[in-house]
């Protein structure tokens, strides 16, 4: 039976009838009593956050939820919905969409935010480094649509303002992210202003969350609007709707 029982191991989770403990928790426990974002770090990290921690976590949640239909994801769900598919594999259609350059912005930002805190050279000189080796985009700043600011970005930086004063966080890759935003400005002339990605990722590597699970995490926050837009368009009917409207044509050019 022990080839059997440790097939799989996990500290998650441990059962038999009539009881469920998570994370060493019964469930009766914690229903009722921890709210849905403590509930997915003890999940995570198995342990509970402070009230300081859970509502900064939940802040960076609610901030990604959702960026309209012209996000692909987002369009995935909702052309998926006219397809005839159902409201799970909606979201699992929209959630595969999630990949290193719609959606992985986030783990990158952390990658980056802990590479120019541990490089021991200036920050200008470390981040020519991280391009060379990275690519010339900086993952985290920059927005395609919303200029010259990430209406995000600024209130996300305000809680982790408040959140250091307060003792929760220590501030170190806010500072790195904003140390980088000025560089960004010298470099072109013009604001290359921190988004969405790059503020999620200072509150998580503020909380101490490994790089890959900035992604997980934007992959429940905006599992979110995914499930809302699925749900918008099975309300509104269509079938079959593509891209664009039918009238519209690609560009041939064989």
């Amino acid at each position: 039976m022990s080839d059997v029982a440790d097939w799989w191991r996990t500290s998650i989770i441990d059962m038999e009838p009539g009881r469920i403990e998570l994370r060493g928790h019964p469930i009766e426990e914690l229903i009722g009593k921890v709210s849905f974002p403590e509930m997915i770090w003890l999940m995570v990290r198995g342990d509970r956050p402070s009230a300081g921690q859970a509502k900064l976590f939940e802040a960076a949640l609610v901030s990604a939820v959702d960026h309209g239909p012209q996000a692909p994801s987002i369009a995935a769900a909702r052309m998926a919905v006219t397809c005839g598919l159902p409201l799970n594999n909606a979201m699992a259609s929209a959630v595969n969409m999630l990949g290193d350059v719609h959606g992985g912005a986030g783990e990158q930002a952390v990658e980056l935010y802990h590479f120019l805190a541990s490089a021991g050279a200036p920050l200008s000189d470390a981040l020519d480094d991280w391009c060379a080796a990275r690519g010339k985009i900086v993952p985290g700043f920059g927005h395609r649509f919303h200029t010259p600011t990430d209406p995000r970005a600024p209130r996300l930086l305000e809680l982790v303002q408040d959140s250091v004063e307060a003792g929760v966080c220590d501030g170190n890759f806010a500072e790195i992210a904003i140390q980088v935003e000025h560089e960004l400005l010298k470099r072109a002339g013009k604001p290359i202003p921190m988004n969405i990605d790059g503020a999620t990722a200072v509150i998580y590597a503020e909380l101490g969350f490994a790089p890959p699970l900035a992604r997980g995490l934007f992959c429940l926050s905006r599992s979110v609007g995914i499930l809302a837009h699925a749900w918008e368009q099975t309300q509104q009917g269509g079938r079959n709707k593509g891209p664009t409207p039918p009238s519209y044509r690609w560009t041939f050019d064989g």
